[in-house]
């Protein structure tokens, strides 16, 4: 089992350390001491929560979907030319960025500060494991 230093929870929670050690102290997040008696939490745990605090807010009036990939955030960056537009939005910490038609980017009134969603429905997605935290596994 991957354990994960509480930092490195932290950072994966988008919460503070300081945060991850209350949720252990409160018993919503289980801990261990490693052989160094370093707090750990194990890999599935921390998963776990992160899938908890994962709310998705869906806009107002937003249409029913298949896709089951949906991110909302901020337009923070609305490039256009004559034929392709680059549109950047901020969804939590994730910066996502897709390139459409300029018309579809006009029809849509894209522009910095707004609320949208990126919704992504794809036949392949790459996923690729990273080092364990500290090279642990």
């Amino acid at each position: 089992m991957t354990q994960i230093r509480v930092r490195d929870a932290a950072a994966f929670l988008g919460v503070s350390d300081d945060t991850v050690r209350r949720w252990i102290e409160k018993g919503t997040l289980e801990a261990t001491a490693d052989a160094s008696g370093r707090t750990v939490l194990e890999g599935t745990e921390v998963a776990r929560m992160a899938r908890e605090l994962a709310v998705t807010p869906e806009p107002v009036g937003s249409p029913r979907s298949s896709a089951r990939n949906r991110f909302v955030g901020l337009v923070t960056d609305v490039v256009l030319d004559t034929v392709m537009a680059q549109v950047e939005l901020q969804c939590g910490p994730f910066r996502v960025v897709s390139l459409m038609s300029s018309e579809a980017a006009r029809e849509l009134g894209l522009e910095p500060g707004m609320v949208a969603s990126a919704v992504v429905k794809a036949t392949q997605v790459v996923i690729e494991a990273e080092p364990a935290p500290g090279g642990r596994s």
